[in-house]
């Protein structure tokens, strides 16, 4: 990067990094911790009962659960014992570059238009097309997975509309810059200019927003939009979703001076792509889609920086790419750095977290611990990227590039000739005998394509950095039923753990190139799936054996009680101090530690089978995108907090019968020892009775659904019935 400051100024760093407080503190507790759980699996080998008596193989399934349990923890503190935080000097970015800022290529990625409405993918391309960033050398593209001519179109209309709102954005510098967020938040309005301006945009926004909305429900385009654009000549009666040519089209051409705004303003490239699709050909999912961005985006534009966003991912704050440059740009480490990862954040939580989505202490402390090692996980939207170490290129030391010099080379070419080259770039026959997918772009043939990809870019010898602002830069949506939230856990956590059983395990393929810090922090998310067999078996034998008088659990007079004592309570109390200071609410935690079961013991088991039968080729994998449409009555007992079911699945079949199973167990121990007066077996399974207390607490909304509730989220009783019945037969199991 050219030094245009001088002297000292162009010397400063554009970021540091700080460490976070009390970390030698809680290095003290994390060592006290750790005594108490090798106490516990001191007690479980010492004290197991001889062969033949009652429980024997119970306590044997105890001493692993908790060993998988304690091992488990001590993963989790590779990101705990040291977390640091980053932040950039946009400030000196400004002075230091001046006009010569590096150009950005933005990519939106969407694949279906029912499960992601166009009205939501045009909002996410307005906000990022509002950045307080020069135009020229702003590219945007959008990748249509579906090629669908409804989202075309409404990218269409996007293109116009931006012509009002781009200058609305920076006359007033509203935020946040997309439509829909900002008309739905309150606005004070005090200026009379401001206030008839506002009322105009809006007037052209609902107005654009009926037109797309009444053309997708129609599921057409009539003949008098289709002549309004020559692009729609690509759709035929031949064109499908699976079988379809590759369509580029370049909407608005940034290096155009005559492409201008409302008031004369220059507008960014904007770009549609629908990359070829043959049913003979694999398309690699959303891998397949970024690869083909990275391409024709370096036909077209070429920007050293990539920006990466899902559909549903607004840009909530205006000058996000000035802080990521700040990172990239850094005289003494920004060479190194191939990517910026930004926390996934989302604009519709309930204030109480209903389904534990915002994995608050995920982003403010473990993220904030791995990049410590210099290998924050790339999550695969919310990431600006350095086009090289994407397309491949292997870290060096002595690896410098001077930003200030022009990386376009498109400018005498016609939007013809690029949309032409552009296209061949986007077909499914480019890729072969290629190394794309294998060292260059993403990696084929995982479901969770972005994780192996970082650690891939790592191995090579790049860093990442995690970057968690105080203004959350992007916004999404959240799922808001709990059928909806299980699926994609399910596909995350299969995902995950598909990359654990590959060359792609951290601890073989990062061996000796990335620190054991950093494996150990990649492989707390890897194994979310194995983490169900220990849960399940917790969460089934400990009330099993409370209903047949089993103790499992030292007496409270003994002295073995006070590990496991400490253990609970300084675990959760810690858990507890780290939810408040990430910002949670005392509720939100508590419906973190049921979604906690919940997802240990339905998701994770079938991500866990499923992972199994693919191992064994049994299965292919698949990719289910989570739908973003909801009815009325539905998105209102969200936004009150009451947990949706509505539907016969097996998810929550198993859900509902753990429930009743412990249940079932607490009133057979409550009723042992207050009716038939067994006092002196309560010091006996105080502590299996606590845990049983506990589980049926975090179920108490699954009751609600079962036996109280009328409405259509409601468990069916059909599932009444089965859980039940199901929870019976194991109550009349026998303990061995």
């Amino acid at each position: 990067m050219g030094k245009e400051g001088g002297g000292e100024e162009a010397l400063l760093p554009l970021f540091e990094t700080k460490e976070a407080r009390f970390r030698g503190a809680y290095k003290v507790f994390a060592s006290t911790v750790f005594v108490g759980i090798c106490l516990i699996w001191v007690y479980r080998l010492t004290h197991i009962p001889r062969a033949g008596e009652q429980g024997r193989w119970a306590w044997i399934g105890m001493f692993m659960a908790e060993l998988w349990f304690g091992l488990y923890w001590i993963l989790t503190q590779s990101c705990r014992f040291k977390v640091v935080y980053n932040y950039p000097f946009k400030e000196r970015l400004s002075s230091r570059c001046k006009d010569k800022l590096p150009s950005i290529d933005i990519f939106v990625c969407t694949a279906d238009p029912k499960k992601e409405p166009p009205t939501m993918v045009i909002n996410t391309i307005l906000s990022v097309m509002s950045y307080n960033y020069p135009p020229e050398n702003l590219s945007i593209y959008l990748s249509d997975d579906s090629g669908s001519e409804l989202t075309f179109y409404a990218l269409l209309e996007a293109s116009s509309f931006s012509k009002h709102w781009i200058p609305f954005c920076k006359k007033f510098n509203i935020q946040p810059r997309s439509p829909s967020a900002y008309f739905a938040q309150q606005i004070d309005i005090q200026d009379i200019t401001y206030a008839q301006e506002l009322l105009a945009i809006k007037k052209l926004y609902k107005e654009m927003e009926n037109r797309i909305d009444s053309t997708v429900e129609m599921g057409e385009i009539t003949k008098e939009i289709k002549d309004q654009h020559k692009g729609f000549s690509e759709w035929n009666s031949k064109v499908t979703k699976q079988d379809h040519q590759s369509i580029v089209k370049i909407m608005i051409d940034g290096r155009d001076k005559n492409g201008v705004d409302i008031y004369g303003g220059r507008l960014p490239m904007l770009v549609y792509m629908a990359r070829e699709k043959r049913p003979q050909w694999p398309h690699n999912f959303k891998a397949g889609a970024m690869n083909a961005l990275i391409r024709v985006s370096s036909e077209i534009s070429n920007a050293p920086f990539i920006l990466n966003l899902d559909c549903d991912m607004y840009a909530n704050d205006a000058d996000t790419i000035q802080e990521a440059l700040c990172f990239f740009l850094d005289e003494k480490r920004g060479h190194e750095i191939s990517f910026v990862q930004f926390p996934q954040n989302y604009d519709n939580i309930t204030k109480n977290d209903l389904y534990a989505c915002t994995f608050s202490v995920i982003t403010n402390v473990e993220l904030a611990g791995i990049d410590v090692y210099g290998a924050t996980p790339y999550c695969g939207t919310a990431c600006f990227h350095r086009r090289e170490s994407l397309c491949g290129k292997v870290y060096s030391k002595d690896y410098r590039k001077e930003w200030n010099i022009e990386d376009k080379n498109n400018t005498y070419k016609t939007i013809n000739e690029l949309e032409v080259a552009s296209k061949i770039l986007a077909s499914c026959s480019f890729e072969k005998e290629t190394q794309w997918g294998e060292k260059m772009g993403l990696i084929y043939g995982y479901s969770s394509e972005d994780f192996v990809t970082g650690l891939a870019i790592q191995c090579r010898g790049w860093k990442s950095l995690y970057y968690n602002p105080n203004r959350m830069a992007f916004l999404g949506v959240a799922p808001i039923t709990l059928n909806d939230v299980l699926m994609q856990q399910t596909r995350w956590s299969e995902a995950l753990f598909q990359i654990f059983l590959s060359k792609y395990c951290p601890f073989i393929y990062g061996h000796g190139k990335i620190k054991l810090g950093a494996q150990m922090g990649y492989c707390i998310y890897l194994l979310w799936a194995p983490c169900s067999l220990p849960t399940l078996y917790y969460v089934i034998v400990p009330p099993l054996c409370l209903l047949h008088g089993i103790s499992i659990f030292p007496q409270v007079k003994s002295r073995w009680f006070l590990p496991f004592a400490y253990v609970i309570v300084a675990r959760n109390a810690c858990s507890i101090a780290e939810a408040l200071s990430c910002g949670d609410t005392l509720k939100a935690w508590w419906n973190w530690q049921k979604m906690w079961v919940i997802r240990r013991t339905t998701t994770h088991f079938f991500a866990f089978i499923n992972t199994i039968v693919r191992q064994l080729g049994l299965s292919e994998t698949t990719f289910v995108i989570t739908g973003k449409v909801v009815t009325k009555d539905v998105s209102k007992r969200y936004e009150q907090e009451i947990v949706e079911f509505g539907s016969s699945t097996i998810t929550f079949t198993i859900i509902a019968t753990l429930a009743m199973l412990n249940f079932f167990s607490l009133i057979g121990a409550i009723k042992k020892i207050v009716l038939d007066l067994e006092f002196k077996v309560l010091d006996q399974l105080i502590l299996q009775l606590s845990l049983n207390l506990l589980l049926v607490m975090l179920n108490i909304p699954v009751y609600q659904a079962l036996f109280i509730r009328n409405d259509k989220g409601r468990i069916p009783a059909s599932i009444l019935f089965k859980s039940i019945v199901l929870a019976s037969l194991a109550c009349l199991m026998p303990i061995i």
